[in-house]
Order: C-alpha cells, then structure tokens, then sequence
C-alpha cells in the first residue's frame, strides 16, 4: 500500500508539501516527472505532469527518499509546490489515479514510522504534542521528550528488570543450584532503587499533563465584582458577556491563553450566593467544582463585599490569588486590609494594577508546578502504567523465601510489561488508534 497526503497547512500559501510513502513511489515518481531520476536526498527542480495526458501541473522541488532512510522507513517522497488550492487538488488527483495508492489516515505517517521502527511510542506522542503546541512552555516540553529523555531513563528500568528476571528464571530453570547471595542482595538493592526512583518520578504534581493540557485558573467570587470583565481583560475580547444585572454569568466560559509562554485555561464562572433560580443555582454548583478542580484560584471581590464568611474561607489557600477590583470606588479602612491577608487592589475600568495580577499568577504557577526541569511524564497513560510497574515491583521487593521464585518471577515480568507499553516495547496495538487519530492529515 502506498500513502499520500498533504503535510503542509492547508490553505493558500507560497509553497504546499505532498508527501507519499509506500513501495509504488519510485513508480510514481518516475511516471509523473520528465528526465533523469532524482538523486537520493536532494531537492531537484522538476516539472510535475500528468502521466495520463502529458499535461504540467506545476514546477517544483522533489526530493527522493529510499527505505529504510526516511522518516517512515519506506520508499517516500516530498514535492514542494506551489501552495494554491488549485495545484494541490490536482496534484491529489493525480496520485489518486494510481492503482494501490490512497490518501493518508490521520497520523499515518507517524504511525508507520512508528511500526518500522524508526521511533519509539514516547516519541511518537511527543511528535503530536509539538505539532498541536501553542506555547514556549508546551514547546520546550515536547522536544525534551522527543530528545529522548524520557525513554531513555524507562528504557534503562526496563533493560535493568530484565536482567534481574533473567537471574530470578534462572534459579527456577536449576532448583538445585542456590542463588549466590551477593546476586540476591545485588538484585533485591536494584530493585528497590528503582522503585524508590520510579515513586520520585510519580510524585511531580503532575506537572507534565498540565503543561501539555494547560493550568487550570478559576475566577471565583460574589456576583458583580468584575470576573467576566477580567476574562474580558485577561483574553483581550469579549469572551463573557458583561452586565450590571446580578448573575448574568450562569455557566462556565473558558478562554485559552499563553501568558510569556505558559499555557492557562482560564474560566469564568457564577457568582457565589444563595439564590431561589435553580438555573443559577446549578451555575454556583459548577464554580464551586471548578474552584476545587483548578490549579490557581483567582478570589475576586470589590469594596462593597469583602465577606469571606462559609465558602471564600475555606479557599484561602497556597492555591489562590485574593484580588479586590473597582479600587477606584476606594479602598479605605477595608476590613480585610487590617488582616495578614495581603489582597492586589486592582480596577479593570481603569486599566489599573492588572499586569500585577498577572505577574502573581506566574509567579503561584511556577513555584507550584515549574521547579523541576526533570519531568518525565507528560500523559495520564505514562503515569498509569508507571504506577503499575511499581505496584508489581512492591510487591516484588515483599518476597522473602526461596519458594516465592516463581511469584517473583511473574511480579518482574509485569513490572517489565507495564514499563515496555510505555514506550512500545510490547504488544502495543490497543493504544496506537488513540494515539494517533489526533494527529493531522500528511503527519
């Protein structure tokens, strides 16, 4: 079977990119160019035709890549045309023509790079990640990992655990023969070292989803303090509708933003109060588990209700920013600035203060989820099967007698499974649709 898609953006731009890979593309590249055949790896001007009616389609660079040397380890190649929509149909339909040659599924050229072993899983995912980041943050954070520092570090655990099971199967294959105790002791330390290193990578706050997913930052408060106004401010557009009228904002409103590099889903939720509306009542609901779910919590009030009786008590915390707005009103003998709470006066109308709100949200971000540079874990899936490695490695390290061998034996062969599905050392077929089907067409 042989592939083609566009990998370049669609649209109209200066130059589009096909790609096609597959065993029919020296075929087709030999049918739909004049001349000599391209070298290997170099971009040659050539006039692209219609093999069918001899018709040119447009002049461009093609650049002939031979299996194994190429991203997907298959024969492919890359035209460089001109990026009309016009050119590219056509071009399309060209290849279309050709017997055994389809358009690309999505992530069909990763994947298949993936199965011809030219990446691994974790690099795959990360491939993905880059293509769909949106910061400098979630940028740096998907070439770590495609650098390989976090498979290498798993693949070493792996590469270490097999060899212990290899110790432990050879034991149970010569019963008569004892284990030497200094291999005994020798395996049961490296076990135990990388359980206790495999429990610090876990215990990261999971800085490495959120990076990739975005923090989570509520603005709470009472109603008519200003919330809609800030996500208004904060997003540069009219997000939320604004409105003198008590609880106008029923639902919550999410806004994606990137503040010097750092990917924020802010949302802007009910104002908190007893109500008789159920509708509202249902929104003070949803704030209320937003509030509780979110990374930061921006705590906004104003002059006339800075009441932090029942529910803004309970959420005075290292996770939220208390912040008064419309200080323009005056801020004079506030209850709560004769308190230890030190509040941001701040006023939206008036422009005034905000870029300090916005310096204290990076500032509680980073010294709650950025202090390490050394994570590894940027997927709920990583963390699953990780946890698993170490539940069975636990219980590894929990056997004491020589009869227990064979349980040993089969707590390490688990260990070693859930450590290999990480970075698609095993049997992996039941998570490469999911992986993939996020990917965009021609990657």
């Amino acid at each position: 079977m042989t592939i083609y898609a566009l990998s370049s953006g669609p649209g109209i731009s200066g130059i589009a990119v096909t790609r096609v890979s597959g065993n029919k593309a020296k075929d087709i590249l030999k049918s739909i160019i004049n001349g000599k055949f391209p070298d290997e790896r170099v971009a040659t001007l050539k006039k692209i035709i219609n093999p069918r009616t001899n018709e040119l389609i447009d002049e461009g660079i093609v650049i002939w890549f031979k299996g194994p040397n190429s991203y997907t380890g298959e024969d492919m190649i890359e035209f460089h045309t001109h990026g009309s929509k016009a050119v590219v149909n056509k071009l399309q339909n060209i290849l279309e023509q050709f017997d055994g040659c389809r358009i690309a599924e999505a992530g069909e050229f990763t994947k298949l790079a993936f199965q011809n072993n030219k990446i691994n899983l974790l690099k795959a995912e990360s491939i993905g990640d880059l293509i769909v980041a949106e910061t400098e943050l979630q940028r740096q954070q998907a070439l770590r990992i495609m650098s390989g520092v976090s498979s290498n570090k798993f693949n070493l655990w792996r590469d270490e655990l097999i060899k212990m099971l290899g110790e432990i199967e050879a034991k149970i294959d010569f019963p008569d023969e004892d284990l030497p105790v200094d291999i005994s002791n020798t395996i049961k330390s490296n076990a135990k070292r990388i359980n206790e290193e495999i429990e610090k990578t876990l215990d990261d706050d999971k800085t490495g989803e959120i990076i990739r997913e975005g923090f989570k930052v509520a603005i709470i408060g009472p109603p008519n303090v200003g919330k809609s106004s800030l996500l208004n401010y904060l997003s540069k557009r009219e997000a939320a509708i604004v409105s003198e009228k008590a609880g106008t904002t029923r639902d919550v409103i999410e806004v994606h933003l990137d503040i010097e590099g750092i990917p924020i889903i802010i949302c802007d939720t009910a104002g908190i109060r007893d109500s008789n509306d159920e509708i509202e009542n249902r929104g003070v609901k949803l704030a209320i588990s937003r509030a509780e779910d979110a990374d930061l919590n921006i705590i906004l009030l104003d002059p006339r209700n800075v009441d932090f009786k029942g529910f803004f008590n309970n959420h005075i915390e290292d996770k939220s920013i208390i912040v008064i707005n419309k200080s323009d009103l005056g801020v004079d003998n506030l209850p709560i600035l004769k308190t230890n709470i030190i509040p941001i006066l701040i006023s939206i109308k008036e422009n005034k203060n905000v870029d300090k709100l916005i310096d204290q949200i990076k500032i509680k971000l980073k010294n709650q989820f950025l202090k390490n540079d050394n994570v590894l874990i940027t997927r709920s899936r990583h963390r699953y099967h990780l946890k698993e490695c170490n539940k069975h490695l636990s219980r590894f390290l929990e056997k004491k007698n020589n009869e227990d061998y064979d349980k040993a034996a089969e707590d390490l062969r688990l260990s070693i499974r859930h450590i290999g599905t990480i970075v698609g050392r095993v049997d992996v077929e039941e998570i490469l649709g999911s992986i993939f089907e996020n990917f965009c067409i021609g990657k």
